[in-house]
């Protein structure tokens, strides 16, 4: 096995990779059954265990509901910030649509970025858990209030209040903050009834299994809901899974979040620390394959004439690592590098320092791709000047071929002997290409996943890092690149392989063609770095040769 079978076998490693990830994310086994006998759970809230409530508490009656949408005649309102654009539903107080004012649709850059949105049924939801007690599917009425937030002011208060039930009263307080995605979603009881009542809240995201605008099967990341605790770490759950109620992690803790996660942004409901929460995922309502994910969290006890409260932080937003982690213990697992994550994180890390100095995510990937490289020199040119010793030797290998092409044993026993002869290592750039494998792949789910490339521009044409480039220029350059390392390469002895390895630049052009214009630019420097030092080494390994088979010399 030479380097040029060595190079298609990691090519065809690379793409196996991505293959699988995208078996994972397109094909996973869908119980329908399953999901469909769990569906009658979506309109009414979600109950606690035992172990939530405590062994001295009843169990909490289940509040009746409907299994229908949010009708169109529910009254909405909408209330701005400096960063988002909410909309709130009349019924159950919900979150039903969030425009984020610092982001662009993926389409149409003259809109901003929608969050939620009714279009895959994605909402945020809250509700209370007890007798007579409001959930999500309850009217709410608003209380007269500021619709902006004021000049100067660093919070928007957002009330609503419940019709009054036995004599308690419920209020549902949104508070928006200045220069935040994080909104706090408190309730408050007045329990005017002549008991005690021991209540608990639920905080809920509900989203259907499309994948956001922007996808495509060439390139897309994870869309469903994740769960994190200290204990069982971070963990993702396919919508299917979800919808069934197949899902393994630890259902009650004191610490963790609950999350819905897509390309770039998330919602995220993150109880307070020690805090007793209980963790909960189902089918939701609405048509196709709709899941609610929540948490639930135990209200202390409101004796009779008492008040109570409960509150959750609601973060919904980019997954800007540095603001998550600020957050909650975890959160920044969202930015998903997988297995990958000890290389992908300090990667990241030198890219934003770059993009500190520089102030272009454009230039911050050139200056990055040349500092790896400039790492790997070693490394590479260990590689390169074994390709360019075996081209120097592959007149000679096609001589041995000719000579022994009905001995096949022979061929090899001689081949080997010129390798000795010649001091020459067919497998000398094995290592080197591997070592460089997991920095490479971590690169690019770098650039994939993060927000910063998100309409971030470069230069001239390139207006949108995480978006194909519009006039396929940079993946052409990219073929051209490919090419010229082909040639630069030792001609294999196969024609069929020769064949193949010509092939391989316009395969791997063709499927650049929809990859985000920040990863292109990363391949396309990295290729001509590569090109340089390549050709440079096998100028001064050829020259070399020569002067070695002159007899004058």
């Amino acid at each position: 096995m030479d380097t040029r079978r060595l190079i298609l076998v990691l090519i065809f490693t690379l793409s196996s990779f991505m293959l699988w990830e995208k078996w994972q994310q397109y094909n996973h086994p869908k119980p329908a059954a399953e999901a469909a006998a769990a569906g009658t759970a979506g309109g009414v809230a979600p109950q606690p265990t035992a172990s939530l409530q405590g062994a001295a508490a009843p169990a909490a009656p289940a509040v009746p509901g409907t299994a229908a949408s949010v009708p169109a005649a529910a009254e909405t309102f909408t209330v701005a910030t400096d960063l988002v654009k909410a909309t709130i539903s009349s019924q159950g107080g919900d979150l039903v649509q969030l425009e984020l004012l610092k982001y662009r649709a993926h389409e149409n850059k003259e809109k901003n970025f929608v969050l939620f949105e009714p279009k895959h049924q994605y909402v945020a939801q809250s509700g209370l858990i007890g007798e007579g007690l409001p959930n999500h599917r309850a009217a709410f009425k608003r209380v007269a209030g500021p619709a902006e937030l004021a000049e100067g002011a660093n919070e928007l208060k957002v009330r609503l209040e419940a019709a009054p039930q036995n004599g308690v009263k419920v209020a549902k307080i949104y508070t928006f903050k200045r220069g935040s995605y994080s909104v706090d979603v408190a309730w408050e009881i007045d329990n005017g009834s002549g008991k005690a009542i021991a209540p608990h809240a639920y905080f809920q995201l509900q989203r259907d299994d499309v994948a956001p605008e922007g996808e495509t099967k060439m390139v897309s990341t994870f869309t469903g809901p994740a769960v994190y605790t200290e204990t069982e770490k971070y963990q993702k759950v396919d919508f299917a899974d979800a919808a069934a109620g197949k899902v393994k992690f630890a259902k009650t803790a004191d610490n963790g979040w609950l999350a819905m996660v897509q390309h770039y942004f998330v919602s995220a409901w993150v109880p307070a620390e020690k805090t007793p929460r209980e963790f909960y995922m189902r089918k939701g309502e609405g048509a196709g394959t709709v899941v609610q994910a929540g948490v639930i969290v135990p209200v202390a006890e409101v004796a009779a004439g008492a008040k109570g409260a409960a509150a959750v932080t609601l973060y919904a937003g980019p997954q800007e690592q540095a603001a998550l982690k600020a957050i909650a213990p975890g959160l920044d697992l969202v930015v998903d590098y997988g297995w990958l994550t000890i290389v992908a994180a300090p990667i990241f890390w030198a890219l934003q320092f770059i993009h500190n100095l520089v102030g272009n995510w454009g230039w911050a990937i050139i200056v990055l791709t040349v500092l790896i490289k400039a790492a790997f020199y070693p490394l590479s040119a260990a590689s390169y000047k074994s390709m360019a010793k075996m081209r120097v030797l592959t007149p000679r290998l096609m001589q041995l071929k000719e000579r022994y092409a009905d001995d096949r044993n022979r061929l090899n026993q001689e081949m080997m002997k010129l390798y000795q002869t010649e001091k020459v290592n067919p497998l000398g750039g094995c290592l080197p290409i591997v070592v460089q494998i997991p920095v490479f792949i971590a690169l690019y789910w770098v650039l994939l996943g993060a927000v910063e490339m998100r309409d971030a521009p470069w230069i001239l044409w390139i207006k949108d890092l995480a978006s194909a480039d519009p006039y396929y220029i940079l993946p052409v350059i990219m073929v051209v690149t490919m090419l010229i390392q082909t040639k630069l390469n030792p001609t294999p002895p196969d024609p069929m392989q020769a064949k193949v390895m010509m092939a391989m630049p316009f395969i791997f052009g063709f499927m650049f063609f929809w990859f985000p214009a920040g990863l292109v630019l990363y391949w396309v420097v990295n290729n001509i770095l590569s090109i340089a030092q390549q050709w440079r080494i096998t100028q001064v390994i050829e020259a070399g040769g020569k002067a070695a088979n002159d007899p004058k010399a």
